[in-house]
């Protein structure tokens, strides 16, 4: 933020004259007007729009900005998100967390990140992020919950705007915003799928396909809230119930009952269902635990302990 010295108090003000906000507004998905809300803002074009529009868009807006500790002078960061954040008249708030370096480093941010964070805060996650989510999901062999990518909430307001156009929204105010030089980084699979696998699938369809993949989770999140709603009414403890049931349903109320704590594979749902057709009387479902039928009832097992 070089320039942010620059940046004048009446920025909230130019922001709401500009056709560009309106523009952008009609796109977002913000509660009404006064609503409080928190914005995690790391001082990149996405993040800092969130913050420009969700002031925009007359709401008491708390910026926060978690600091990694990852860059050198990664604390003057928060101070310029600071800045901004009062010449938009939000509140700021900023967290410290400590990442040691080694493997799933990104992951481990991320998580100590929303660890610090408040409950629902807003992120700035654009159409791109979710196109990335859905490639990303489906080198996975995620099934249709996972192709349908992020979903649309009110903690992702900004899901239907392009990536170009945070930047020219800040590019529009004069706001010169950091460039995160992990973002380029290779070791990392978003980077790759962002710079390397979409602009060569766009090169072979000759379109942008950020809308068609979006479009795309947006019609698969259909019929998976469909699906999942006929596999709620659907017992499945009820091993006949489950063994004539239609099979994307089955094991759909399979899923649903084993996911706690983890989301059990495809072939641990496989197995409970070959337990409910009274193939085998038990199944291991991790953890230690075990599926048992009795009297055509399924029955989850803990493990001993001693």
């Amino acid at each position: 933020l070089s320039n942010s010295a620059r940046l004048m108090p009446s920025l909230i003000d130019s922001a709401r004259g500009l056709p560009l906000v309106t523009e952008l507004l009609s796109q977002c998905s913000f509660p009404p007007d006064h609503s409080r809300v928190d914005c995690a803002v790391s001082g990149g074009a996405d993040s800092v729009a969130l913050l420009v529009l969700a002031c925009a868009a007359n709401l008491q807006v708390t910026a926060w900005h978690v600091d990694h500790g990852l860059r050198v002078n990664s604390h003057a960061e928060a101070a310029l998100v600071a800045q901004l954040a009062t010449q938009l008249g939000a509140q700021f708030e900023s967290r410290t967390v400590t990442i040691e370096q080694g493997a799933n480093i990104e992951a481990r941010a991320r998580e100590a990140r929303y660890g610090v964070l408040p409950e629902g805060v807003m992120n700035g996650h654009t159409a791109d992020d979710q196109a990335e989510t859905i490639l990303i999901n489906l080198l996975r062999g995620s099934g249709t919950r996972g192709l349908a990518g992020m979903q649309p909430t009110t903690q992702r307001p900004l899901l239907h705007l392009r990536r170009r156009e945070t930047q020219a929204l800040c590019n529009a105010l004069g706001i010169a915003v950091f460039n995160d030089p992990s973002n380029s980084d290779e070791r990392f699979q978003r980077n790759r799928i962002r710079h390397e696998v979409l602009p060569l699938m766009e090169s072979l369809a000759k379109r942008d396909l950020v809308p068609v993949l979006t479009r795309q989770a947006d019609l698969l999140r259909d019929d998976d809230d469909l699906l999942n709603e006929l596999a709620g009414a659907l017992d499945p403890t009820d091993a006949l119930a489950l063994a004539s049931a239609p099979l994307a349903l089955a094991r759909r109320a399979i899923r649903a009952w084993l996911t706690n704590p983890l989301v059990p594979d495809s072939a641990t749902v496989e197995r409970v269902l070959e337990v409910a057709r009274g193939n085998t009387l038990a199944c291991d479902i991790g953890l230690g635990r075990q599926v048992r039928r009795s009297q055509q009832q399924l029955r989850i097992t803990e493990p001993e302990t001693s």
